[in-house]
């Protein structure tokens, strides 16, 4: 999409009557200090170091990546501009991503897309209810000429792995994701195998269809480092969409364009491991963390009504590793308090266990993270 959806301050409508609904906040107080300089410089609104965390030429490669990457994506995929700044800062931070819509709205097509731009090996994995782990991990096969068993290893040894419908498939094959998802390696009769680097996951599911489903556990849920919700296409990106279908390019782009290297994806997610946080920017994100669990400098009132469990320590690194990766896509070597707010539904929304009368009336998570934002001043 041409919008940022993350940018929003304007929270979801509530339902009327809703008694759980968590008051807005007075509105965020003006930074201390003087205002944000239009254009970035060392002084960094006070949040840049006193030296440059990464060198002009290694910010400038990182860039040269990016853009690579950007290009095969959008000769790939019409709009859907949040969902690309998604899943590059997802590959940047070492994280996973769980991409949750309708049917038809480009969530293999996109996942495709960014696993086309990179030199690695793909899998994609389609689950279904029969699915079992050993279909993922691999499996142990015996050779009667030799009578020693051999390892087969499965699809999910892959630099990208697309799990396609991941709901679909069992609570026991969803499982078998854990231990490759958070260890960054499998274990298959006995013998732990680790898995390539870089490594990255890319989920799929429809809310829509219950039939056939399995809801993915808290704990698989806390895995991802991000869950971004696709939305329709504007009319001029769908006029575009057909475009692209009479001429014959919507699969695929007609003309060749680059990817990157390996080498290239390390560099740049060693890079975000360089980007400076400052210590009031990471004062900025355990507040926002705390408020989450009802707490916090300015808890939100009547907050523990609406949501049950908040955010876990994973969600504190999460904002944090996301803020450095965004700053590193746009050009900086240090992490502001706009990068932690860029995408912080698609850091926090699955994070939060909300109650039964908060889902029974309508609210969303996205209402909630408004509320927490709003309620802590920004440093």
């Amino acid at each position: 999409m041409t919008g940022d959806p993350q940018r929003m301050s304007t929270p979801p409508t509530q339902p009327p009557g809703s008694p759980v609904r968590p008051p807005a906040a007075p509105a965020r107080p003006a930074p201390q200090g003087s205002a944000a300089p239009a254009a970035p410089q060392r002084a960094g609104g006070g949040f840049a170091p006193a030296a440059r965390a990464i060198s002009p030429g290694d910010l400038e490669r990182s860039g040269a990546i990016v853009s690579t990457i950007t290009k095969v994506f959008q000769s790939r995929v019409v709009g859907q501009e949040n969902l690309r700044l998604s899943l590059l800062t997802a590959l940047a931070a070492g994280g996973h991503v769980l991409l949750e819509s309708v049917p038809g709205l480009a969530k293999t097509t996109a996942a495709s897309a960014l696993a086309s731009s990179i030199t690695g090996s793909f899998a994609r994995i389609q689950c279904t209810p029969d699915l079992m782990p050993n279909d993922i991990i691999g499996t142990q096969i015996f050779n009667y000429g030799s009578g020693t068993f051999t390892t087969q290893l499965g699809p999910v040894h892959a630099n990208v792995v697309l799990l396609d419908e991941i709901n679909r498939s069992s609570a026991k094959t969803q499982s078998a994701m854990l231990e490759a998802m958070q260890e960054r390696q499998t274990s298959i009769g006995g013998e732990v195998h680790r898995l390539p680097e870089p490594f990255m996951v890319l989920a799929t599911q429809n809310p829509i269809e219950e039939e056939g489903t399995y809801v993915l556990p808290e704990a698989q849920m806390d895995r991802f480092l991000m869950k971004e919700i696709l939305t329709y296409p504007r009319p001029a990106e769908e006029h575009e969409i057909l475009d692209r279908s009479t001429a014959g390019s919507l699969t695929g782009p007609r003309e060749a364009v680059g990817t990157v290297s390996l080498e290239d994806v390390r560099f740049l997610q060693q890079m975000v491991d360089q980007v400076y946080v400052d210590p009031a920017v990471k004062r900025y994100i355990i507040d926002l963390v705390f408020t989450t669990r009802g707490s916090g400098p300015r808890p939100v009132p009547n907050l523990t009504q609406s949501v049950r469990v908040g955010a876990s320590p994973r969600g504190s690194l999460a904002l944090m590793r996301v803020g450095q990766a965004h700053a590193l896509l746009h050009g900086r070597d240090y992490v502001t308090p706009d990068d932690v707010r860029a995408l912080r539904y698609g850091v926090l929304r699955h994070r939060l266990v909300l109650t039964f009368d908060a889902l029974a009336s309508g609210i969303r998570p996205e209402q909630i993270i408004d509320a927490v934002f709003h309620a802590v001043p920004m440093p």
